[in-house]
């Protein structure tokens, strides 16, 4: 074989080589592509499952079963005992909170106790949290709210069925149980969105006690 030929053979065989090289690469670069793709559909579903699942578990609840209050002695921030049976005479709205570190729900007390509104219609609203002395009243002065909150172990939160309703598992939800003169509940109201109007709140109260 003359020196050309083998010269031929040579950079034939390299340019093959490279296409080799080439065609793997590409197939490479396919395989991750497709990899990233199903990744991408793999989060997206998981997004769309989570998104659907918090719309689920975040909608508005309220009911309207009427039962016996269940009785509570709870001590508040201001140092003294208060028990749903020495309130009996007196309709009562209770107002369970995430508490401390949620700022909508300070703003929400704060609003109740600047509407005369609450007073006018012979309500006491008693709001409660799952925090220390402590943590509360430090928010309380931030958002300028004076109403003493009463201090929950967890127990009265549970046996009003107020706990993980909101964005903690272990804390009760943003919710609102009205009680009448008799000591029965009349009206439980869960909102997810943190919020209820006072103009709102008044009327679902009002609703409750005529029915």
């Amino acid at each position: 074989m003359s020196t050309g030929t083998t010269g031929r053979a040579t950079a034939q065989a390299s340019h093959e080589q490279i296409n080799a090289l080439r065609a793997a690469q590409a197939l490479k670069d396919q395989r991750r592509k497709l990899r990233i793709r199903l990744t991408w559909v793999g989060v997206t579903v998981a997004v769309i499952g989570i998104v659907a699942a918090m719309m689920l578990t975040s909608r508005q609840q309220t009911s309207s079963v009427a039962r016996v209050a269940p009785d509570f002695t709870l001590t508040n921030t201001a140092g003294a005992a208060v028990s749903l049976s020495g309130l009996r005479g007196k309709n009562v709205l209770l107002y369970f909170s995430e508490g401390a570190g949620c700022e909508a729900c300070l703003v929400q007390m704060a609003q109740i106790e600047k509407d005369p509104a609450f007073a006018a219609a012979g309500l006491t609203v008693l709001p409660i949290v799952m925090n220390t002395k402590d943590q509360i009243t430090a928010d309380m002065a931030t958002n300028g709210v004076r109403t003493p909150f009463l201090l929950d172990d967890g127990s009265v939160s549970t046996a009003y069925g107020t706990i993980g309703k909101g964005m903690h598992a272990g804390l009760p939800g943003h919710s609102f149980v009205l009680i009448d003169k008799t000591g029965n509940q009349r009206w439980y109201g869960e909102y997810p969105s943190m919020w209820l109007s006072d103009t709102d709140l008044l009327k679902e109260v009002n609703n409750h006690l005529a029915s």
